[in-house]
């Protein structure tokens, strides 16, 4: 059983124990984050294995549209604490089979290539900035 705690956020706390950050009001409320924002909760484990899977499974659920069967409110919606809660408990218990580590794995090589790319891409715009602004250069 996972021993994970799950609290608001408060802007300006820390933690010591390994932790993650979900999201919690707006169309991607369950977006796993690494850093805090103001409309979040806080994920605390025991250890980085535990935050490892749990993020990654966050992120499964999320994209899945686990979370947004949940969403409550019209203006900007949100999702509570206990429904966060009880669908990462849910997941988290479906995923005790052996097989389940593999797709945790295969989730986080997707991410760690998807965040290489972004960079990659980030990078190719800057470029393209830079050769533009050469070209309008030499025309002056």
């Amino acid at each position: 059983m996972s021993t994970f705690e799950i609290k608001t956020h408060q802007i300006g706390r820390t933690y010591s124990n390994p932790h993650f950050f979900i999201l919690n009001k707006g169309l991607n409320s369950g977006k796993p984050l690494s850093l805090s924002c103001p409309n979040c909760f806080v994920i605390i484990t025991k250890t980085e294995k535990e935050k490892n899977i749990l993020y990654h499974l966050s992120m499964m659920l999320q994209i899945g549209g686990y979370y947004a069967y949940y969403l409550k409110g019209s203006a900007i919606p949100f999702i509570s604490i206990n429904d966060c809660k009880n669908t990462l408990l849910k997941g988290f218990e479906s995923s005790k089979n052996s097989e389940f580590n593999k797709h945790i794995k295969a989730v986080s090589i997707i991410s760690k290539k998807e965040k290489e790319l972004q960079y990659v891409i980030k990078k190719m715009s800057l470029l393209k900035k830079a050769y533009i602004k050469n070209v309008f250069k030499d025309a002056n």
